[in-house]
């Protein structure tokens, strides 16, 4: 079966959509279809909040289904453009805050939090600056608009609705198979929908599949030669503390962007999704891979803080697998976890010892992860990742005492997918024809807010 379309979205995250929003406020008249491999948000449910156990299901509804993953993990949208990615060096700066500015005015139609955090207290965030500078770390400026995870949902059911409503078509479980691409252009796709094979014709053709469809797309750069590039994977873990050690961050930034290159190697280390009184959270990818993330909610609240530290790695010829790499750190996590997220104590790892269960139930910090295993992360992470951790980790605590304590927590896997940088040219061009990569899956944007507004503009150069 064929059908003959305008413009083919394949992924219904927040870059993707938001192509669809800007296209009906511009009024384009165009035919657009949409085809995601999850579930319409309404149907978004983890068994995980009846079983008490993650289920390993095909369609991961954390992952997959409309809004994509980012939305459920704890919806932060940063409103500065030196946060989220690289589409500002692709775009140029001013453009880049012009579509921020104007992508922001969309959620706050939909039913966005008015409020912005981090801008409240400037001589608090100036001590922390500094603080963090003695430390050896950068702070960097970021205000956020924090939707909360449940919030989230309302947001995006909303804007799912307005799509409907307003004539795209939305076509869910839709798998995508592969791209048509014939003469060095791109003439749709081929997506199985139940049990039917169908070809997606259509003008032009939109991959938006996020850091869940980040490997796919580079085995689809590689099988048709569109131009791309490795780029970089982040391999980390999540840290879990007490509210108390983050007070001060958590009331003048809610969510602190710090940045180090710690000795022996210097690599990039930097944290990331800081949730205030949030919970730590188990993601599942298609290949039953569990990797850690973390959710925050407006009106549910826990004692602790939990954020990311993630370790950048930048690999040369001839090794062009970043994502692969990342995987197996992930795979070889899990088994020592049998199928779980793992979880140690950072005064267990300094002793040179495993965590025990019972060890957990004693701990001053509780895991907000009940199903997460105690164990040993360090027979897993790389060398090279881990002490780069561990020692940002101690920057930290000179920066803000008693984040470096016996029972601080750390979760393992902690991975970032979404190292398959796809060449393109400032109005967002690859190097096939009528193909457009958008969002985290391109290697251009790392969040909510940066693919949001990469959605805005593709659109606007659609039309013109």
């Amino acid at each position: 079966m064929k059908e003959k379309i305008d413009v083919l979205i394949i992924g219904a995250g927040p870059a993707g959509i938001f192509t669809a929003i800007e296209l009906l406020r511009q009024k384009s008249g165009k035919h657009i279809t949409v085809l995601e491999k999850g579930c319409a948000i309404e149907k978004r449910v983890c068994p995980k909040q009846s079983t008490g156990k993650c289920m390993n299901c095909k369609n991961c509804a954390i992952t997959t289904g409309f809004s994509g993953a980012g939305a459920f993990s704890d919806g932060k949208l940063s409103l500065g453009c030196d946060v989220g990615g690289d589409l500002p060096d692709l775009i140029g700066r001013e453009l880049a805050t012009e579509i921020i500015r104007y992508t922001d005015s969309i959620y706050l139609e939909f039913g966005a939090d008015s409020k912005v955090e981090g801008v409240s207290h400037p001589d608090k965030v100036e001590d922390i600056r500094r603080r963090a500078a003695k430390a050896g770390l950068t702070l960097v400026d970021c205000p956020i608009r924090h939707l909360g995870t449940e919030k989230a949902r309302e947001i995006y059911a909303a804007i799912e609705k307005y799509l409907i409503d307003n004539g795209v078509e939305m076509i869910f479980d839709a798998q995508c198979e592969d791209l048509i691409i014939e003469d060095g252009v791109c003439k749709g796709a081929i997506a199985r929908t139940g049990r039917q094979v169908k070809e997606f014709l259509a003008d032009k053709t939109i991959v938006a599949t996020g850091r869940r469809g980040a490997d796919w797309l580079e085995r689809v750069c590689k099988a048709h030669g569109v131009e791309h590039q490795a780029g970089t994977v982040d391999v980390g873990v999540r840290v879990e503390v007490r509210n108390e050690i983050m007070a001060e961050v958590n009331e003048a930034l809610y969510e602190s962007k710090l940045v180090g290159y710690p000795l022996p190697f210097k690599n990039k280390v930097r944290t990331f999704c800081q949730n205030p009184g949030g919970f730590v959270a188990q993601e599942n990818y298609d290949d039953s891979l569990a990797v850690v993330n973390g959710h925050s909610y407006k009106n549910r609240k826990s004692d602790n803080t939990n954020l990311a530290i993630l370790c950048s790695h930048n690999f040369r010829e001839p090794f062009d697998r970043p994502i692969d790499f990342a995987k197996k750190v992930g795979e070889l996590t899990n088994m020592l976890g049998a199928g779980h997220i793992m979880v140690q104590r950072l005064g267990d790892i300094y002793k040179g010892k495993r965590t025990w269960q019972n060890e957990l139930a004693s701990s001053s910090v509780r895991p907000t992860l009940p199903d997460a295993v105690a164990g040993d992360i360090t027979s897993a992470l790389p060398y090279r990742s881990i002490l780069s951790i561990l020692n940002f980790i101690g920057q930290l605590d000179a920066m803000l005492p008693g984040f470096a304590g016996y029972d601080t927590l750390l979760y393992s896997p902690e991975l970032k997918f979404y190292s398959n940088k796809i060449k393109m040219d400032g109005r967002l061009n690859t190097s096939v024809r009528s193909l457009h990569c958008l969002g985290d899956s391109s290697g251009w944007t790392r969040g909510l807010m940066m693919a949001s507004a990469m959605g805005v503009l593709m659109a606007r150069y659609l039309i013109e």
